[in-house]
């Protein structure tokens, strides 16, 4: 057996129960036919072991866990072709293991180090056949963390009359990192949480205005869980903020994206389809969206909607022209599941793309993230005086 590879804990530090645990080492080997994972902890953990289809994943449950891992520790090997771990919501934390066929935890235990330093789970997996992988599927009752597919806040009391409400929403979050700036390394979970911060409190200065965060930590939301909060928050308008990367690292600029059932090019696509994967990301079981968020542009209501949309994406647009960096044709639209409230008009902001040294420097820059969002505050209000002119 092979050292944990990261630093220990420090000597004498006496654990804080309410603390979170602390996850301080990992290792794995194995092959395309058993593969074992330990982790080392500070505290014995508690956990729970569960499975997702389509594609295979093993989620591993566990209290809420700082993750002091060094990252080559857990490179995906053996039956592993993908491992994420981080934080799933207040007091959880999550490893989600992704398989390249079905596959069974055959083993799963906690023991404790024999110098004290700690505990180390060990899981021992094996790739097993499709048959006995549909049969743990139907025996086991978990069906996905609650959290993730349903918003756990109250819903927020009606605002005052002739209050414009809009809901600002940071991408990404806890497990789910998004993207990695090329040069600092920064996660996009990060960057659209600072800047969501500083849009709500520049949109916040409008009269009549206000705007509110759906997530203000560093917490993962699903997709559909991130509609229904700007639904229970009577939100007037939704503002999804992102900064992918992209392959072409010489492609910068802004762009902003609507919903629709057909892309308007291959770049939309693919990030909608990139975007789409958070909830697949984090271990979520997806189950069939509900009803009021289904067949999004059937209705004329919905239609009504995204009309609204476009609206609110050209009035951003406008606003930016001259004022900051555009990608070329910088209104474009795909099927981004997030955009999928039916009485909400919606758009996905990207801020740029951390993959291009220049975005990336102004991504960091506070300045300009005053800038932007000033442009945004601009954008809104002359959506608002049109709607309200037109009788909205």
């Amino acid at each position: 057996m092979f050292a944990l590879v990261a630093a220990q804990p420090s000597p004498g530090m006496a654990a804080d129960e309410e603390a979170p645990l602390l996850a301080f080492g990992a290792r794995i080997a194995g092959d395309d036919a058993r593969t074992r994972l330990v982790i080392a902890f500070d505290r014995k953990p508690d956990f729970s072991i569960h499975y997702v289809a389509d594609p295979v994943r093993v989620v591993v449950d566990l209290p809420e866990t700082s993750f002091g891992l060094k990252p080559e520790s857990l490179e995906p090997r053996g039956l592993f072709n993908a491992i994420r771990y981080g934080g799933v919501g207040a007091g959880a934390s999550r490893l989600v293991l992704s398989a390249n066929g079905p596959t069974e935890i055959t083993e799963a235990k906690v023991m404790p180090e024999e110098d004290g330093s700690g505990f180390r789970l060990v899981l021992d997996a094996e790739r097993i056949d499709r048959g006995r992988f549909e049969r743990l599927l139907n025996e086991q009752q978990w069906k996905g963390t609650g959290r993730a597919v349903k918003a756990d806040r109250p819903a927020a009391p009606p605002p005052k009359a002739g209050t414009f409400v809009i809901a600002v929403d940071a991408g990404h979050g806890g497990i789910d990192t998004g993207a990695v700036g090329a040069t600092s390394k920064i996660e996009e979970k990060h960057i659209t949480l600072d800047f969501a911060r500083v849009l709500a409190e520049t949109l916040n200065r409008e009269a009549g205005v206000e705007a509110f965060l759906t997530r203000d930590r560093d917490e993962f939301l699903s997709l559909a869980q991130r509609v229904q909060i700007a639904r229970q928050g009577n939100a007037h308008l939704f503002i999804s903020l992102h900064a992918d990367t992209l392959r072409q690292k010489d492609i910068r600029g802004a762009t902003v994206y609507t919903i629709s059932d057909r892309a308007s090019d291959h770049l939309a696509a693919e990030l909608a389809q990139r975007e789409n994967l958070s909830d697949e990301i984090a271990g979520v079981a997806i189950e069939s969206e509900p009803p009021e968020v289904a067949d999004i542009l059937i209705d004329l209501t919905r239609r009504e909607t995204q009309a609204f949309s476009v609206s609110l994406a050209r009035n951003v647009v406008t606003s930016f022209e001259g004022q900051i960096k555009l990608i070329n044709n910088p209104h474009r639209h795909a099927g981004f599941r997030v955009l999928q409230a039916p009485d909400v008009p919606s758009v996905l902001l990207e801020l740029g793309f951390l993959s291009n040294e220049e975005d990336e420097k102004l991504l960091l820059d506070a300045e300009w993230r005053k800038k932007v969002s000033g442009l945004i505050a601009d954008a809104v209000r002359r959506y608002r005086q049109a709607a309200v002119a037109n009788g909205g």
